[in-house]
């Protein structure tokens, strides 16, 4: 049968170096090395699970959870990314949605999508060919009411059910972007809680991710502020790991960008 061969998780944004050039490589070589490993585990494909930055959704289309069924999707280009087209994996994407519908979650499904740096720049850091095939998962972040953690958690548990349904042999990686600490377009913005973003780490590779659960949007506010609810992404990787355990590869308190920069990798549990 189909397996969730790996999972993992990095912020996603990615800035100038200016005056810290050293913390700025870290985090590539962080997340270059976060790619790496996704990579090693030979995935067939990967679920890429983010929030989108009113690219793609607004107040005309306010969804909670999204997931893409195109055959491809050529991506915006912000933070520099390159626009080259990512194969997407309908057939993946269209069981998973109805997968889910039948467990009693709506996962909406989307044909047309144009990928910004929430998905693209972690895909170029594991996925820098664009040869594996991406499955877009969306989680809204920036309109109310914000899906929790709890939930998001047990759509991931919806997807490991779904990858263990399938009767072949698809190596599936999972791999949740956004995060940590950062407050957009409020009055903290610039502030970044380096141990707020440490002990959520710290939950996720130590198996205990399904205690983020108990972060409600407010709280999260509060603690990580308004772009700390990406975490939710996170959430749900967890879930489709389920008790697995992981190592941290990378954290920057990265004040130059406003943002605590993180990244993680699971290996999921024989």
């Amino acid at each position: 049968m189909a397996k969730i061969v790996s999972g993992a998780a990095t912020s996603h944004t990615f800035g100038l170096p200016g005056n810290a050039a050293d913390a700025a490589q870290r985090i590539a070589d962080g997340m270059l090395e976060v790619g790496r490993r996704v990579r090693a585990s030979r995935p067939d494909l990967l679920l890429i699970v983010s929030s989108d930055h009113l690219t793609n959704f607004n107040l005309d289309f306010q969804i909670p959870w999204a997931v893409g069924l195109a055959d491809s999707y050529l991506p915006l280009g912000d933070l520099g990314t390159r626009r080259v087209a990512y194969r997407g994996h309908r057939e993946f994407a269209t069981g998973l949605m109805h997968f889910a519908a039948a467990a009693g979650f709506d996962l909406i499904g989307v044909e047309r999508l144009t990928p910004d740096h929430g998905i693209t720049v972690p895909n170029e850091m594991i996925n820098g060919d664009a040869g594996i095939p991406i499955v877009p998962i969306y989680i809204n972040t920036v309109m109310q009411p914000i899906p929790t953690c709890a939930r998001s958690f047990g759509l991931g548990r919806i997807i490991a059910d779904y990858v263990a349904s399938i009767d072949d042999t698809t190596r599936v990686a999972i791999v949740a972007t956004g995060g940590l600490s950062h407050w957009v377009c409020m009055p903290d913005s610039g502030r970044v809680n380096a141990e707020w973003d440490q002990s959520i780490i710290e939950l996720v590779i130590s198996g205990q991710g399904e205690r983020l659960g108990q972060w409600t949007p407010e709280k999260i506010t509060d603690h990580g502020g308004n772009g700390g609810l990406e975490i939710a992404t996170w959430a749900c990787m967890a879930g489709a790991l389920r008790n697995a355990r992981g190592e941290a590869i990378y954290y920057e308190a990265m004040t130059p960008w406003w943002t605590g920069m993180g990244g993680i990798f699971m290996t999921p549990q024989s």
